[in-house]
């Protein structure tokens, strides 16, 4: 099959468009043919190695895993001895290492069925970025209506989601993000817009109940002016955070540990967690029209490397999909 492949860190140019042998699914794993997978900043860290500090995890001199590409949609082509619910020729979604594929194996319980009213290439933006905006609003700060909410990042792939959750929370949203993407969040329903190449909500004297930054580009200090003095700060690690590329969001957390016993407020950080349930909670949300994939851009599989490149250098706005 083809796939787009990874030796070394680096830039775009390391990755490379191959044959590759199909894979094989486990007993608890989906064998699915992709049709459309999306890009995330976890592909671009990934391929750059950044934070250095996280090579321990992601691999030393290269990564585990060769083949990018995280989220996908596609059909059931196969499924393990274990796997019950999913059948061959069923139309599903979900996260899996080696997406940039004709065919990508996933666990069983990180893969459930297309939202019905969306296109693969919409249902391919969801996943990872969904996810991570779920988990931060719904399960960490738990939003509830009425609360002022502020999304930092809000015009990328997560932060498009989390505009869209947190209104559906009934929550009073406010969104961060550049001149060219005010329209955009404001389509999405936020209340209000900062722009911040002309304002620094940090010193702008509003606080909120819950921040949700995506993008670690402020101090924690930073962070607290702006939070209500029993508000809920999540810190998700994304973005172009505070540290650089050795460290990465590991500073911002380490300080945000020392802090968190002694504060009044809640600081907390956003674990990476996956699961068919949370798919389902997705699927029900696209379909009922309470969210929807803002896609800007596809690109054929064979230019996946230059779609990562557009996303890491153009700060692409809400999602990047490589179809298959």
């Amino acid at each position: 099959m083809k796939a787009v492949i990874q030796d070394r860190y680096g830039s775009a140019d390391v990755l490379k468009f191959r044959d590759v042998d199909r894979p094989v699914p486990a007993a608890d794993e989906v064998l699915v043919r992709v049709r459309a997978a999306s890009v995330n900043a976890y592909d671009w860290h990934l391929m750059h190695g950044d934070p250095v500090l996280g090579r321990a995890m992601m691999g030393l001199r290269r990564p585990k895993a060769p083949v990018r590409g995280r989220d996908f949609a596609g059909l059931v082509e196969a499924v393990g001895s274990g796997v019950t619910g999913i059948v061959p020729g069923d139309e599903v979604y979900g996260e899996a290492d080696g997406a940039f594929a004709e065919f990508v194996c996933a666990k069983d319980g990180m893969v459930g069925p297309k939202p019905a009213n969306l296109t693969f290439e919409q249902a391919a933006a969801i996943p990872l970025a969904g996810n991570t905006a779920l988990i931060g609003l719904r399960d960490v700060a738990g939003v509830r209506s009425g609360q002022t909410v502020l999304v930092n990042g809000a015009s990328g792939g997560v932060g498009t989601f989390a505009v869209q959750l947190a209104k559906a929370y009934g929550a009073e949203v406010t969104a961060v993000c550049s001149t060219r993407n005010v329209e955009l969040v404001r389509s999405l329903g936020a209340d209000h817009v900062i722009d911040y190449k002309r304002d620094d909500f940090t010193h702008g004297g509003r606080r909120y109940d819950v921040v949700l930054d995506l993008v670690g580009n402020h101090s924690l200090a930073g962070f607290r002016r702006a939070l209500a003095p029993t508000g809920t700060l999540v810190l998700s690690g994304g973005g172009v955070y505070e540290g650089g590329s050795v460290v990465g969001p590991m500073g911002l957390f380490f300080r945000r540990r020392l802090a968190a016993p002694f504060a009044r407020q809640r600081l907390l950080e956003l674990p990476a967690r996956q699961s068919r349930a949370n798919l389902a909670a997705l699927r029900e949300l696209a379909e009922s029209g309470r969210i929807a994939p803002v896609v800007e851009r596809t690109y054929p599989l064979s230019e996946a490397a230059e779609a990562i490149r557009y996303v890491e250098v153009e700060h692409a706005r809400a999602k990047v999909v490589v179809t298959v």
